[in-house]
């Protein structure tokens, strides 16, 4: 993606099964689980480079030792220096150990919230002096409605410190935990348990799918909530649409969950069909005992699981086994497109990615065009097998797909020349190009991205660099539809101002004579801004109604068409139907198509528009 966005966190936990001394004897250490731990979190460092965490529990503590640990970190290098932490810990304290444990919780964080520091990484932790009471939390989610959970558990008589959906969380599931432990100790006191005995019974006894069930009945929005009680209990809970993913492994000696299959994979050396999803709506938990079970918590259905189609665009690695099929086909689907825009003229065509991501969809693109071009040469084969001759046959042959490596990242814009004024002169040279590759004036250029969002990256660098060797047309593909959309379950996509497939159908309304359906537009998302979430419709669709998707495009490629550009510059996007034939297994494609999966969905669209048309938020009105 040549605009980059943060988006979702990646979660990580481990849970050993066995004493710590079978884990010595058979793999040599009691670091075992900690590295495991450490290997989840580095092969998902796509997911979150902003901060990190860690937290461990230590199922036999004896009273007077802290039995829950936690270290975080702030900044891209925050794993490997949460994991220093860690190791000067056990060196400087080798009898006590802290953080060799058998429940592990890790995480990575993206800021989608505007919320910095090291008080917002997670896991987030609930202090008590009941084992059973104590709570680390971290997820990978963003609620839509934390003013509506809010206000429920301050009626209730709580009194939170912060209002970020995090700190409710955790106050919400630290109070439904202490009424469970409250529900417990009198049905046992009752019995006419005491002392050691009775605290064993509470936490053997602690019902995770009642509290979770609980709590999740007022959340609306995307996530996978992670969780670990003190004395021993582990917990993680996906939402009922499945918008945000979820693994897990289990062997005789360790139950793992992460947030994505192929690290999972690596980290213990299995094949694909030993991963499995936890299902939307699904809670995992494991007992203080070891007990693994699977609870459907939140109801669903098959009309209402939307999983998010962006995991498989860009966000989630590549190297898992459906993603690299489906980022494939994503690019395979858009051949047709592709030569109709270069007329099937191959011999006078380069084809080439904007690096990295894109790779694989420009695989997918490079056999169907490849597969095309066979077939133009059987049939220029057939049209002359009458006067062929054996060196015509193998020029023919011969013909292939031309390909280069056209766009090379090369420079990070440093932050200390954001103010100067010659930022969008550097801005150019972020990408380079290897000159000599394009005949000026005759050959087209097709560069392929996995999407478009804010097109500024496209404007002030990659086409300015492309158009330097003067080819006759640049073509930007993108393996995504037009994004159109806020996003409002944990991607930094909240603001319409930043899409510019927004600002293209906006100038296109203005330069039509038809500005007034701005006007009525925010009309009628003000008129619905004090509804309750379940009665608001989506009417900022009707600012690309009268629209076909190729005007948007078109206007988009005037958009980033820089000036004095000496080559003419068009732009093929994916098309929504296209995407869901890619990924027939996740339909979440509100960002394309503004369906949103939950009505806090469409109440945080309608306000991002009327926070666009006021002037607040990122992007120009």
């Amino acid at each position: 993606m040549s605009d980059s966005i943060k988006h979702e966190c990646g979660i990580a936990m481990v849970r050993l099964l066995k004493p710590m001394e079978h884990y010595k004897q058979t793999y040599g250490t009691d670091l075992w689980g900690l590295n495991k731990l450490y290997l989840l979190m580095e092969k998902q460092h796509n997911r979150g480079q902003e901060g990190a965490g860690i937290a461990s529990v230590k199922l036999h503590a004896k009273p007077g030792e802290e039995y829950i640990f936690r270290e975080r970190a702030m900044g891209a290098g925050a794993i490997q220096e949460v994991f220093d932490a860690v190791r000067r810990d056990l060196t400087a304290d080798p009898v006590r150990r802290p953080f060799v444990g058998e429940l592990y919780l890790g995480h990575l964080r993206y800021s989608t919230t505007g919320r910095s520091g090291i008080s917002y990484t997670h896991p987030f932790l609930r202090r008590n002096n009941w084992r059973c009471r104590n709570l680390a939390l971290a997820g990978n989610f963003n609620l839509t409605n934390v003013d509506e959970v809010f206000a429920h558990i301050v009626a209730r008589g709580q009194h939170p410190r912060h209002n970020a959906d995090t700190f409710i969380m955790l106050e919400q599931l630290g109070y439904l935990l202490d009424s469970e432990v409250d529900r417990q100790y009198r049905h046992y006191k009752e019995a006419g348990l005491e002392g050691g005995a009775l605290n064993d019974a509470i936490e053997a006894k602690i019902d995770l799918e009642r509290i979770l069930n609980e709590a999740s009945a007022l959340w609306d929005g995307g996530y996978v909530i992670c969780g670990l009680t003190g004395s021993g209990d582990l917990f993680a809970l996906r939402d009922p649409h499945g918008i945000r993913p979820a693994f897990y492994y289990r062997s005789d000696d360790v139950v793992a969950v992460a947030s994505e299959r192929p690290v999972l994979q690596t980290a213990f050396d299995i094949e694909t069909e030993q991963v499995q999803e936890l299902l939307p709506g699904q809670a995992l938990t494991v007992t203080k005992a070891g007990e693994l079970r699977l609870t459907q918590v939140r109801p669903t259905d098959k009309e209402t699981i939307r999983p998010c189609s962006f995991e498989r665009i860009y966000f989630s690695r590549g190297s898992d086994r459906d993603i690299y099929r489906e980022r494939k086909a994503l690019g395979r689907l858009l051949v047709p497109e592709v030569l109709e825009r270069i007329g099937h003229d191959f011999a006078r065509t380069v084809f080439s990615f904007i690096p990295n991501t894109a790779e694989v969809a420009y695989m997918g693109m490079m056999e169907g065009l490849q597969e095309s071009f066979d077939r133009q040469k059987c049939r220029m084969l057939l049209a002359e097998r009458d006067t062929l001759t054996e060196a015509g046959i193998g020029d023919i042959m011969a013909m292939r797909v031309r390909t280069e490596k056209l766009a090379l990242k090369d420079i990070k814009l440093r932050t200390f020349i954001a103010e100067d004024s010659s930022r969008d002169d550097l801005a150019a040279h972020v990408y380079d190009t290897t000159y000599g590759t394009i005949r000026p004036g005759e050959d087209s250029v097709v560069a392929i991205d996995d999407s478009i969002v804010r097109g500024t990256t496209l404007r002030r660098s990659i086409v300015h660099i492309l158009s330097r060797q003067r080819p006759r047309k640049i073509v930007i593909v993108s393996s995504s539809p037009q994004i159109r959309y806020p996003d409002c379950y944990g991607i930094d996509m909240s603001s319409l101002g930043e899409f510019i497939a927004f600002h293209a159908a906006i100038e296109l309304l203005r330069e039509r004579g038809m500005a007034a359906r701005i006007d009525e537009v925010y009309a009628a998302c003000k008129a619905q801004e004090e509804r309750p979430k379940e009665e608001i419709v989506n009417h900022v669709g009707r600012i690309y109604e009268p629209f076909s998707e190729r005007e948007i495009s078109d206007r988009i490629a005037r958009m980033i068409t820089p000036p004095g550009c000496p080559s003419q510059v068009e732009v093929v996007y994916q098309t929504i139907d296209n995407l869901h034939r890619a990924c027939p297994n996740h339909s979440g494609d509100w960002y394309f198509s503004g369906d949103y999966p939950t009505p806090g969905g469409r109440k945080l669209l309608n306000q991002a528009f009327i926070d666009w048309y006021e002037g607040r938020g990122r992007g120009d009105r």
